[in-house]
């Protein structure tokens, strides 16, 4: 029996959830939220730890800051970035033990 889902899906919800993803399904920005992880980190930092150009991670960061993963703070000539919600992780948690499940499961298939 299946449980009943605890946010009734109506299109406007689905509309965000969607753009929340989507924000999500970019390799680049899924490792500048990695780099957040550990801290308030400058745009500057965030160029060089990712080895990305600045024009890459300023675009990147204004998409997650619209979809409300990242905030931001401004310091004179700097602009510095964290994590608005950790929670984030707990979804890359969820799906990377999906992965591992799906991994797992195809290596006992061809082990067979």
């Amino acid at each position: 029996m299946k449980t009943p889902p605890t946010h009734s899906l109506k299109p406007e919800l689905l509309e965000l959830l969607a753009d929340r993803f989507k924000a999500l399904a970019e390799p680049a920005r899924l490792s500048i939220l990695n780099y957040l992880r550990s801290g308030e980190l400058s745009v500057g930092d965030l160029v060089q730890r990712t080895g990305f150009g600045q024009a890459t991670v300023s675009k990147h960061l204004q998409v997650l800051n619209t979809a409300g993963f990242v905030r931001r703070r401004k310091e004179g000539l700097f602009v510095y970035y964290a994590l608005a919600d950790k929670s984030v992780f707990q979804l890359c948690d969820i799906m990377c033990s999906c992965i591992e499940a799906q991994v797992k499961a195809r290596t006992r298939m061809i082990a067979v």
